[in-house]
């Protein structure tokens, strides 16, 4: 499966952009143009059951796959989000990017799930636009509005394929290329033991404090400053 795509900017190295569940690459509205202006094209790509790409293929491994038949290899840079850092765990073997960024990533270090409630998960997408300012009050008006357009494209059969993830080990053990986690200190994946287990890996990682799960649209300033050194 070829994945659809979008593209910001001409510059001379090259950045990919992996978003959430429920989410597509809509959601980098703000984060990719910043991007682009620090001398990059910018590519973000709609995960299999998201966005403007096709349906049917849910498997982690699928989502992987079709990064991998869609994305250039050996680009500057890969920035993965929750599942979104998942598929990118499963596929940077063979993207084989210079650098990856795993921001708030959807696993823990022994595979264990955290608050996966399928059921109340596939029943966001008919969450209002009330709903989604008042779990998320430091959003701007136009992060929701990209929320409730991308619920609208996204098929929650993909959480069927999420699921499959509990008890599997997705984490990286010896990073391949120089890897950064991108803890939110507000997120539901970040805790002392796990932030001492990924650097026992050989991952480097940084905390944002005060920042919910989606990191980039509850702080673009500190998301974007979290990544000196890696774009």
């Amino acid at each position: 499966m070829r994945l659809h795509t979008r593209t910001w900017g001409d510059g001379e190295r090259t950045a990919v952009l992996i978003h959430g569940m429920m989410s597509d690459s809509r959601t980098w509205h703000r984060v990719a143009p910043a991007i682009a202006e620090r001398g990059h094209r910018v590519i973000g790509v709609d995960l299999p059951g998201h966005g403007a790409s096709g349906r049917g293929h849910y498997r982690p491994q699928d989502w992987a796959d079709a990064l991998v038949q869609t994305l250039p290899s050996e680009v500057d840079v890969a920035i993965g989000h929750s599942f979104g850092a998942v598929a990118l765990a499963l596929a940077v073997d063979r993207l084989r990017p210079g650098r990856a960024v795993y921001a708030d990533p959807a696993w823990l270090p022994d595979g264990r799930r955290v608050g996966m409630d399928p059921v109340r998960i596939k029943r966001f997408k008919q969450a209002t636009r009330e709903q989604i300012a008042e779990l998320n009050p430091r959003w701007r008006p136009e992060d929701v509005d990209v929320e409730l357009a991308t619920l609208r494209d996204w098929d929650p059969d993909t959480v069927d394929g999420a699921a499959l993830l509990g008890g599997v080990e997705i984490a990286p053990r010896r990073p391949g290329v120089p890897s950064l986690v991108l803890f939110a200190g507000e997120g539901p994946f970040c805790s002392e033991a796990t932030v001492i287990a990924m650097r026992g890996r050989g991952l480097e990682v940084r905390v944002v404090p005060g920042a919910g799960h989606t990191i980039h649209r509850d702080d673009l300033a500190a998301f974007l400053g979290s990544l000196e050194g890696w774009i």
